[in-house]
Order: C-alpha cells, then structure tokens, then sequence
C-alpha cells in the first residue's frame, strides 16, 4: 500500500486527564516554530530541533504542571514522534540515517537516528545538574523514550563531553535536529524506493 505523503506535515492531538497537546510539523519547513509547552527551556529546545531539523513546528501543551514537568514533557515526545510518523508516510526516497556531532563551547554531542520502523533508544548522558530551569533533567530520557516509541526510529543519544548541564542538552537537541534533517532528506539517486532490502520500513 502506498502510503507517501507529498505534502510531508502532520497534525496531531493528544488529550488525556494529565495533558491536552497539539503538534503540528512541516518536514520541508524553514526552521519556524511556535511554542506554548509550559516549560521555557523545554520550548528551547524543541526551537533547536525546528532551527536545525528545518522542520517547522508547532507544539501547544496545556500540563498538570502543578505536580511536575514528567507528563507533560513525555507526552509531547509522543505526539511528537505520532507527527512526524503521520509526515513521513511510507518513507519512500528518503536517506533513512543520520548522524550529527554537535559542539557548545566544553560539550559536545553525537546523535544517530534511523527510520528502521523498530523502536529503540539508546541513551548516554550523563547531566551534571538535576534541573536545567523549569526542566528536570531525567525528563529529557522520557522525551526520546516517548518521541522513539511513537516515531518508529531506532535512536542514539550520546553526550560525549560536557561540564554545564545547559550546554550538554543543548548539544544534545540541535544534534538531535540535524540528525533528523540528513534521514528526512530525499535521496536523489533512490527516488520512489523504500530504503531497506525488505521492501517496507
């Protein structure tokens, strides 16, 4: 079945007793983004994935943040990840991998993202600080955990160096970004073909 999307967006809502989301992504964007998630750095960083992906995106988050950040941040990691699965369709033409090495000053990062169909996450970060903001650093594991269960990419997080907990996510979003930019992209040479030996992803 033929499931491509020309168009590559999607919009997406989530609404449970603990978050009402909406996310909506343009996969050939120019980078804009819009974003109301309830938490500034989360916003941050989610504008770093837009910025570098290309991707334009939109995220409104209402959260029971009066309790913690953990539904809010791991939910919009799942619409998020449902989003970007509705855009991609049956990922005909596109390059699948990507990889990115991103440095902020003392940290530096490696992301490794492939659009396999088989959800796995592999992540080593080590934050040197347990809140970044509003955010709590363990939260960040439950974005991916959330955006990889639901996006169907197989996904390697690394923070290789880093001294400020600020710098280490930060390196850790805009790898995250460019990486998804080099698997979204069409591969000429592969127009219209799905890129496994198995036909399907």
């Amino acid at each position: 079945m033929d499931t491509r999307n020309d168009a590559r967006t999607a919009e997406v809502r989530r609404d449970t007793r603990e978050t009402r989301i909406r996310v909506r992504v343009d996969l050939d964007g120019r980078g804009d983004a819009k974003l109301a998630t309830g938490i500034g750095f989360l916003d941050h960083m989610l504008d770093q994935v837009a910025r570098h992906g290309m991707i334009d995106l939109e995220v409104e988050c209402e959260g029971d943040l009066h309790i913690d950040g953990h539904h809010s941040v791991e939910d919009i990691g799942i619409t998020l990840g449902q989003a970007v699965a509705q855009a991609v369709g049956d990922k005909r033409g596109i390059t699948r991998y990507g990889h990115s090495y991103v440095p902020l000053d003392e940290a530096l990062s490696r992301v490794v993202v492939d659009f396999s169909g088989r959800p796995g996450l592999a992540f080593d970060v080590k934050f040197t600080a347990g809140m970044i903001g509003a955010l709590d650093t363990q939260l960040v594991y439950e974005f991916f955990q959330g955006f990889v269960n639901h996006a169907l990419v197989t996904l390697h997080v690394d923070n290789l160096k880093g001294i400020n907990a600020h710098h280490q996510c930060e390196t850790v979003f805009k790898a995250f970004g460019r990486a998804l930019r080099m698997a979204l992209a069409a591969d000429e040479r592969a127009a219209g073909i799905v890129p496994s030996t198995k036909g399907c992803l």
